[in-house]
């Protein structure tokens, strides 16, 4: 039986020891909180740092550069972990690393919006399987982010992929799965130290065949009009809830000493979270009709939702997704594995696209995270053949720009703008070939894999002693 040197389990317990739980000036914990005070304070508060880097210039790459644009024999240069500048004829900093781009290929940082990376981890076994609460239709109350494994090996596969960015989301057996979270895809001991600084909780929604087929025989919802029902009585009570604590922060905002706090509910908080904007929905669903269904009810209840995922039938209600500023998050050609997911055309993100709706190519799987361009050139081949004629600086926003906008986060990544997080992806060439690799890949402007570098090839904690760094058994 092999077993890892002791050295190692020494060294994470120092590390862990060091470890902030939470950024300075907060509390350590809610313990003797009030129910108010329990109400405003953030737990599990990201604990992420940049490392120190020295500045990069990759010159004489085509640049993809997330904005819908492809700059040929162009430069880019990043330091303090942003983007310096971008194009050609650029001063180079003193002191920076030089890459020579030629024949190669740069994109953002690529961001898969639909991940269970962590909360189904590898090994695949039941005592890893934390993604799905399956106790009752309604669990907005749980957080993927509390199921998160962070030495879960595919996170670094996911990297050697180009993938600097993935939201965790819950399963989808339920109306209510429960929060999602956004991480960075970067080596930690604890969640909390790969958590993306002040992204916004998602709040997973499922429609359709899953919550028929998982509490059908528990005592509903067993229909689809049942879990309509099941969504509005959740939605009902999270208004009412949401009017008790907005009642007494007004008593407290005037200054009024009396005033007495609601008691706190797990499921409600997070509805509330979404009513006031602070939670984003992630709606599973694959059919038109309930795409539709859904938008109603956003409407009679006053929230957004921020994308459709699995959107299979996106295209038939394009214009309507469009209208609504609703990402339709897709993948390129799965289909045919149950009956909601029967009609789907390739040309589905594209067909997106032309309708001016937010396009999003993912994976929820953890072997297509490893080749999201790839999914894409497969659209993008579809689309052209269909005279579409559609451009590589167009499609690799469906893992860039738009994946970023879908989870709040558009302003910071997603495309290689100045000012913007140092998120880049080298090629080898064409990113979406099949010949391509990643080269490099950087993280606020870190650089976090290196092909021909084993020693800035990260891999978990669990895999010491169980592979050599040639990925060998020992």
């Amino acid at each position: 039986m092999l077993r890892k040197p002791l050295l190692i389990f020494a060294v994470c317990s120092v590390l862990s020891a060091c470890v902030s739980t939470t950024s300075s000036g907060n509390k350590t914990d809610g313990v003797g909180l009030t129910d108010a005070e329990n109400a405003s304070y953030v737990p599990f508060q990201s604990t992420y740092k940049i490392p120190d880097s020295p500045a990069y210039v990759v010159r004489g790459a085509t640049i993809l550069t997330g904005t819908g644009a492809q700059l040929d024999d162009a430069s880019l240069i990043f330091s303090d972990g942003k983007i310096q500048a971008i194009g050609s004829d650029l001063d180079l900093p003193e002191s920076a690393v030089v890459i020579d781009g030629s024949g190669m290929w740069v994109t953002p940082g690529i961001i898969d919006v639909h991940s269970h990376m962590g909360v189904y981890p590898n090994p695949a076994i039941s005592s890893h399987s934390d993604g799905n609460e399956i106790v009752g239709p309604a669990t907005a109350k749980v957080w993927a982010e509390h199921s998160v494994w962070p030495q879960d090996p595919n996170f670094e596969k996911a990297l050697a992929g180009g993938v600097t960015t993935a939201q965790i989301l819950p399963g989808s057996a339920n109306l209510f799965g429960g929060r999602g979270v956004t991480l960075k895809n970067v080596p930690s001991i604890t969640m909390m130290g790969m958590k993306f600084p002040d992204a916004p909780h998602a709040l997973k929604i499922a429609c359709g065949e899953n919550p028929k087929r998982v509490y059908g025989e528990k005592g509903g919802p067993y229909t689809r009009m049942g879990n309509v029902a099941g969504y509005r009585e959740a939605w009902i009570a999270a208004k009412e809830y949401d009017k008790k604590w907005t009642a007494y922060e007004d008593k407290v905002n005037k200054g009024d000493e009396s005033a007495e706090a609601p008691g706190r509910n797990l499921e409600m908080e997070t509805l509330r979270g979404v009513l006031n904007g602070e939670i984003k929905i992630h709606n599973h669903c694959y059919r038109a009709d309930e795409m539709a269904n859904m938008i109603e009810l956003s409407k009679e209840f006053g929230y957004e939702i921020a994308a459709f995922h699995h959107a299979v039938e996106a295209y038939k209600v394009a214009p309507l997704l469009a209208e609504n500023g609703i990402c339709g998050v897709v993948w390129a050609d799965w289909w045919g594995f149950k009956q909601e997911a029967f009609d789907i055309v390739r040309e589905n993100a594209a067909l997106l696209e032309m309708a001016g709706a937010c396009a999003i190519i993912h994976s929820d799987d953890e072997i297509q995270i490893q080749r999201l361009t790839q999914e894409v050139a497969k659209v993008l081949s579809a689309a052209n053949d269909m005279g579409l004629e559609m451009t590589r600086g167009q499609v690799i926003r469906w893992v860039t720009y738009n994946s970023a906008k879908s989870i709040g986060l558009e302003d910071k990544i997603g495309s290689l703008e100045v000012g913007k997080n140092a998120d880049v992806v080298l090629w080898s060439s064409d990113p979406f070939s099949v010949y391509s690799k990643a080269e490099k890949v950087w993280i606020d402007g870190a650089l976090r894999f290196d092909r021909s570098n084993k020693t800035v090839r990260p891999t978990s904690d669990f895999n010491l002693g169980i592979i050599t760094p040639e990925g060998d058994r020992p």
